[in-house]
């Protein structure tokens, strides 16, 4: 397993530790609800606490961390209620990203790039590197948009969307299910449907909730 904290290789700088950490809590190096020992993490990170402080505190500001009176620093622990705010939001970010690609955009370009994403998908033999493209659509997907405001939220989402997927991994019992489902919607899109393609975002959507939330 790859891992995100380790000396830095250049200028220790707050926003290079907070990038850091938010890589290392995407991909579990950090698990939900477990504690930050500062003492520790600036030994492993190679730096003083002076910028480690103020790189954690960006975390906290975006609701990655959290801070318990008298307890110390912890990693969110995504609870029901989390999820659904947090797929409300990428919800949100999403339809007016495909919105805006099947209104103004090249949408069959898009829907082509987004289906190259989804063949490696189905290729794909184990879950967590499913879970990564699924992220890598996403992301695609909002980018397409070739909207700044609309990537920079999609990016404060990311982290808790690594969390949850690899929270799903689980739950598929079909290597392709979720190949699927992102294909379908790929297709939608290059086709120019929007309807179409807004309510399958919309059950996409409901669907990860629904397994988060009822495992």
């Amino acid at each position: 397993m790859t891992s995100y904290i380790e000396p830095l290789a250049q200028e220790s700088t707050p926003s290079i530790i907070a990038d850091k950490l938010r890589k290392a809590i995407g991909h579990g190096e950090f698990r939900p609800g477990a504690q930050i020992v500062e003492a520790d993490l600036a030994r492993k990170l190679g730096v003083s606490r002076g910028p480690l402080r103020e790189g954690m505190q960006r975390l906290t500001q975006e609701g990655l961390l959290v801070s318990i009176r008298n307890r110390g620093l912890f990693v969110i622990d995504m609870t029901p209620a989390d999820i659904r705010d947090m797929y409300l939001a990428r919800e949100a970010i999403e339809r007016a990203a495909a919105r805006e690609i099947l209104l103004d955009g090249d949408y069959e370009t898009a829907g082509s790039a987004l289906l190259a994403i989804v063949d490696r998908m189905a290729a794909a033999g184990d879950p967590a590197a499913v879970g990564e493209l699924d992220i890598e659509f996403h992301e695609l997907l909002v980018r397409l948009a070739g909207s700044p405001r609309l990537s920079r939220m999609h990016q404060t989402s990311i982290i808790e969307t690594r969390m949850c997927i690899r929270a799903l991994e689980g739950t598929y019992t079909a290597r392709d299910a979720r190949a699927v489902e992102h294909q379908t919607l790929a297709v939608a899109i290059r086709s120019g449907d929007a309807e179409l393609a807004d309510e399958l975002l919309i059950a996409h959507m409901d669907d990860a909730i629904q397994r988060l939330t009822n495992r």
